[in-house]
């Protein structure tokens, strides 16, 4: 099992920035990918970012790219989400997510608010 707990979300003004961070415990050396992903009020939850955990390849879905960093940090186990130019449609409740090699992300923190006031 892995164990993931997000941080940093809050409200921030149309321009600004926002740190996410997601501590991984447990059996850490089974990931191979984590993501975060991001659900706003009455919308599915859609992917926003992803790193492998040890290439640190990444992939952004296109209304977050030039603003979005994902970042990991192996010996603390920590991914980030690194926010600029936020907009108010980037409001939306962030979760982490972590996935083995050749399946879904099954494991889930309990997610992180982010309001972005325009």
């Amino acid at each position: 099992q892995v164990q993931l707990v997000e941080s940093g979300g809050g409200l921030v003004q149309a321009g600004g920035s926002l740190r996410l961070s997601c501590a991984a415990s447990g059996r850490t050396f089974t990931i191979y990918s984590m993501g975060w992903f991001r659900q706003a009020p009455g919308k599915e939850r859609e992917l926003v970012a992803t790193i492998t955990w040890v290439q640190g390849s990444t992939y952004y879905t296109d209304s977050v790219k030039g603003r979005f960093t994902i970042s990991r940090d192996n010996a603390q186990n920590t991914v980030y989400l690194q926010m600029n130019s936020l907009k108010p449609e980037d409001t939306a409740v962030y979760y982490c997510a972590a996935r083995k090699i050749s399946t879904a992300y099954e494991y889930w923190g309990q997610g992180t608010q982010v309001t972005v006031s325009s």
